[in-house]
């Protein structure tokens, strides 16, 4: 019965984050990514409140931040402050198609500055999985032309790839953090709202918005940034088979690149495919490696 409930939680997961290129460049039509950040963590604190509150750890927050200050402040400067600004602005530059992703490589940055920064070994898959996946990388930024090496937003690309070591910073400081992980993405939104909040209002460029900008807002941050964290951490403790459940996560690009192409209508270079598939390729050799340990 566990293995079916984390099999449905994590497919839930699969198929929400599987939303978010599409979601992200919708909203991105009504909000700058300043704005988006800041009204997106807004909902985001919502939807981290309901799922403490249901679990009843909403009152022990304040206990657990005072256990760490410095800490859980560091943190949502990283998470969600800067890695999603950063992110939100490579989705404005970029097709949501190439910075889907090339965000999705952030799994081969982790194994670098693993290396770099704790000392972990870099072994023979490791490096098999990191040609391949920056291969994907400079294939789908460059749309083929490895040889040319053009890229039609250099500073996207940049941005994008900035992301991948925002985000595994992000998880190699938090890597001995013993806190309830609601608890603490949620610490992560509440430290970082204020700050997001100053820098929309000193950017000034509020405008009215209907309502389809405020529901593309509202499913970024209720979904992207908080259930469906929720969700993938339930399937990862109701199961007994971590490894075929973390292997779900690698349908996700391929759906969201049909989700683009057929919601939004946008192109699907035959290059963006290629260099998926390599990094995906490199992701799997790494999966494979963990489990042979």
């Amino acid at each position: 019965m566990n293995e079916r409930k984390a099999l449905l939680f994590a497919l839930g997961a699969v198929l929400l984050w599987s939303t978010v290129a599409t979601a992200f460049k919708i909203t991105l039509s009504y909000f700058t990514p300043v704005q988006m950040l800041f009204l997106s963590s807004g909902f985001s604190i919502l939807a981290l409140v309901l799922v403490a509150g249901v679990q009843g750890k909403l009152s022990l927050i304040g206990d657990v931040f005072r256990s760490r200050p410095l800490f859980f402040v560091s943190m949502g400067l990283i998470n969600p402050l800067a890695y999603y600004l950063v992110l939100f602005a490579a989705y404005d530059l970029l097709p949501a198609s190439q910075a889907q992703p090339l965000n999705y490589s952030w799994a081969i940055t982790l194994t670098l500055m693993a290396a770099f920064f704790l000392g972990h070994p870099i072994r023979r898959y490791d490096i098999w999985a990191i040609l391949f996946g920056y291969l994907g990388v400079v294939v789908i930024a460059t749309k083929g032309d490895i040889l040319g090496l053009q890229f039609d937003s250099p500073l996207g690309v940049g941005l994008a790839l900035f992301s991948t070591i925002l985000w595994s910073s992000y998880w190699i400081l938090n890597a001995k953090n013993s806190a309830d992980p609601v608890l603490s993405v949620l610490l992560g939104f509440i430290v970082s709202l204020p700050l997001s909040g100053a820098m929309s209002l000193w950017e000034g460029a509020w405008q009215p918005v209907p309502w389809q900008g405020w529901f593309a807002v509202g499913y970024v941050g209720f979904f992207e940034m908080g259930i469906t964290f929720v969700l993938w951490l339930t399937a990862l403790k109701s199961t007994e088979n971590t490894a075929r459940i973390s292997n779900l996560i690698f349908i996700s690009p391929f759906i969201s690149l049909l989700l683009l192409a057929t919601i939004i209508g946008e192109e699907i270079h035959l290059a963006t495919i290629v260099g998926l598939v390599l990094i995906v390729v490199g992701l799997l050799i790494q999966q494979m490696k963990r489990q042979s340990n």
